[in-house]
């Protein structure tokens, strides 16, 4: 178990014959004793690095990584109390699976007898209970990766990082496993790290994930907070499946009332947003700057008729054996609706449709920031 901090971390690649590749930019990160923490972002985001650098497969181009207080940057891997899950697996050839899973207990000079009920352990929790005997060259990658996995988890290490532990299983199996290694790693209170790029698994492992892009950190908080308080137009387009529902929108002011103009693709009026007075956390907003407005999908309201209500075109309708996914045209814009059960709209249909303004998000345009989670706003037609 371990406490670590990241201060400043950052890692500039510089190939020869080519320009330098910033690749973590100034990352700030504490995880607590015991914390499951994601690393969650796109190929080429700068997590991977980020995690290699911690585990000292890396160097820091600059910044601190100090774990209970101490730096360990410096140190060489063998030092820093690390157990570490390859993308790669790793494992070695000459020996067994068994020996592969226990090869760090083994060389602590730990009782056989403790090692391999320890094995055996493990292997049924990843469900490899069937190739212990085997090598690595005979089984698929899937269980490669299974059994890298249980080599590093075996260890009870103070710090354990897992980079995509789970990329190869088919989505019955990952999703099984993930229940089990979450309740393995709350239960030995193993301070993890993890790597991944599917934030269902991000969610469903992490008490807090770091969302990255573009090797800057771009928000660090549980996933109600990711979902519900997005710090920026990135974190709110990547969180969620299907992502959140962003327009344009342009504030005017129209008889002393202040007034959010949502457009569609081709720049036309799509509907009206009037602004109350009622929102004290909202910062003062410029008339015509351009603001972007989002709502999950999840959140707008279908075939409940309002008298501040808008009406969508359906033109899509995909159901999904539990849900229904609707894709409506209001006024020229896009937006995707996620419903409970079956939903029977034909193509061109119109539907009643609410944005509930608790459930609005505003953020600036030109910088992505989140200026307010929530408005107090009245819908109206363009």
């Amino acid at each position: 178990m371990a406490k670590l901090a990241l201060e400043k971390l950052t890692k500039i690649y510089r190939p020869r014959g080519r320009a330098p590749v910033l690749a973590v930019d100034h990352v700030d990160l504490e995880v607590g004793d015991g914390e499951i923490v994601g690393l969650l972002g796109s190929s080429g985001c700068g997590k991977t690095s980020t995690l290699r650098m911690i585990a000292g497969f890396e160097t820091v181009s600059e910044g601190v990584i100090g774990c209970d207080g101490r730096p360990i940057h410096n140190l060489p891997p063998a030092r820093r109390g690390v157990a570490m899950a390859f993308e790669g697996y790793a494992l070695y050839p000459p020996l067994k699976i068994r020996d592969n899973i226990g090869f760090a207990l083994l060389r602590g000079h730990q009782a056989r007898a403790d090692i391999d009920a320890r094995v055996a352990a493990l292997a049924r929790l990843l469900d490899i209970e069937d190739i212990l005997d085997r090598y690595p060259t005979t089984i698929s990658a899937g269980q490669q990766q299974r059994t890298s996995l249980a080599r590093a988890l075996i260890r009870r290490a103070p710090l354990s990082l897992l980079d995509e532990p789970m990329s190869q299983l088919e989505p019955q199996l990952r999703a099984i496993l993930r229940a089990r290694i979450k309740e393995y790693l709350i239960e030995n209170r193993m301070t993890t790290i993890f790597v991944t790029h599917d934030q269902t698994e991000a969610i469903a492992l992490a008490d807090r994930i770091a969302v990255m892009e573009k090797g800057v950190l771009q928000q660090f908080a549980g996933p109600p907070e990711l979902k519900e308080r997005p710090a920026n137009l990135f974190v709110a387009s990547f969180i969620g499946e299907p992502p959140m529902n962003v327009a344009d929108a342009t504030l005017v002011e129209e008889g002393g009332q202040r007034v959010l103009q949502i457009a569609n693709a081709r720049g036309a009026p799509a509907f009206r947003l009037a602004l109350g007075g009622r929102n004290p956390n909202l910062p003062p907003l410029q008339p015509g700057t351009g603001y972007a407005l989002g709502i999950r999908p999840h959140r707008l309201r279908v075939g409940l008729a309002a008298a501040d209500g808008l009406t969508g075109r359906v033109f899509s309708n995909q159901w999904l054996g539990d849900q229904t996914h609707l894709g409506l045209d209001i006024g020229g814009c896009l937006f995707v609706a996620v419903t409970e059960g079956h939903v029977a709209a034909a193509v061109g249909e119109g539907l009643p449709v609410v944005l509930p303004p608790e459930a609005l998000h505003l953020f600036d345009r030109a910088t992505g920031l989140a200026l307010s989670h929530g408005l107090a706003a009245e819908t109206m037609a363009a």
